[in-house]
């Protein structure tokens, strides 16, 4: 009986262990997308480091070692709301994503982790047709304006006009994304669009002008994006998520050497979008300081105050608890294996430049 035992006990063990070679041995797929599109719904984007690791293929080069794990990309018109419903039927693993709707999906009760920081420090843009009478933020009052809502250019649309003396509510609202905003413009059926960097093809085209930039002025204004992963995808494949966040560590040291700077506006123009556009975009800003990779207290902080400030703009309900939603370790792993601790710069709560070693 003790032998008849032993050996069924033997045979069990044999067949777990073979199922958990299989399991190990399972294909994977990586679900990775952008909360934004190309033009003409192409399958790109552009002016970040994240953009540059797509399409230079910084991931698949990763995991090149993995031959059972496979990359998905997706883009979404969409934009962030669309990403927090993807995330939401677990559709996805990781995402590009800017603050606002991040912290919308936080609010919303999807379990996520900010593991590095990929398009961080952008401006915004406000635009009206050519000739227009509106030639500063406070005209905007009683005028149509295009926001595109639930973006992260909708809270910073919302802090400027706080900034001028407006409320969203002093204006007439328009949800447009970029494509409808480009085309509203053209045609003059909006006065006035908030927006990001292909709002320079219309001023290139004397379409548009450009009457406000929040480079320059209240660092508050700035936007900030970032990858975000699945808590339970992290938890099942932390090195595959390792190897994710380095190969956008690699693609944001490259994206961050000045010597690169016309290479990575062309790269970016594959998503339809001139070069031209992300010159306008990064003039008179270090690469270095819009391809930082570093989450540091700096955007931490900025996230606490967005979520407060999102409140208080009647964008969220419930207050949001940042505490615990930051994941840095894989980005220190990351940059002490290449070598970069150091390289960029990292600010302070205050959004003030922190000594090395401090």
């Amino acid at each position: 009986m003790r032998e008849r035992f032993s050996t069924t006990l033997a045979a069990a063990l044999a067949f777990a262990t073979l199922g958990l070679v299989q399991a190990a041995t399972e294909p994977l797929t990586v679900r990775i997308g952008f909360a934004n599109v190309g033009a003409d719904n192409r399958q790109f984007s552009g002016g970040s480091s994240a953009a540059i690791a797509h399409s230079e293929h910084y991931v698949e080069q990763e995991l090149k070692d993995n031959p059972d794990v496979k990359i998905e990309w997706s883009f979404f018109k969409g934009a962030g709301p669309a990403v927090n419903e993807a995330f939401a039927n677990n559709q996805l693993d990781f995402a590009l994503q800017g603050d606002l709707p991040e912290i919308i999906g936080r609010a919303n009760g999807l379990k996520t982790k900010v593991l590095i920081a990929s398009g961080a420090h952008a401006p915004i843009y406000l635009a009206v047709p050519a000739g227009s009478p509106i030639r500063k933020v406070a005209d905007l009052r009683g005028r149509k304006v295009s926001i595109f809502r639930g973006t992260n250019n909708h809270l910073a649309a919302v802090k400027v006009l706080a900034g001028y003396g407006l409320q969203e509510k002093d204006v007439q609202v328009i949800n447009m994304d970029t494509a409808t905003t480009n085309a509203a413009l053209t045609s003059r059926d909006i006065d006035a669009a908030f927006g990001n960097f292909p709002l320079a093809s219309l001023v290139d085209k004397n379409i548009a002008e450009i009457i406000y930039t929040t480079k320059g002025d209240n660092p508050a204004y700035e936007r900030h994006s970032t990858l975000i992963g699945q808590e339970a995808f992290i938890a099942a494949h932390p090195d595959i998520t390792q190897k994710v966040v380095s190969a956008i560590v690699r693609a944001a040291r490259w994206s961050s050497e000045e010597a690169n700077r016309d290479a990575f506006f062309e790269i970016s123009a594959r998503s339809g979008f001139p070069a031209s556009g992300y010159r306008f975009d990064f003039k008179d800003q270090e690469l270095k300081y819009r391809n930082t990779p570093l989450i540091d207290a700096s955007i931490i902080e900025s996230y606490r105050f967005q979520a407060k400030q999102a409140k208080e703009f009647g964008l969220l309900r419930r207050n949001v608890e940042i505490d615990g939603w930051f994941e840095r370790s894989f980005l220190d792993r990351a940059l002490k294996d290449q070598g970069l601790v150091g390289y960029w710069q990292e600010y302070g709560p205050d959004g003030k430049p922190v000594a090395a070693g401090q």
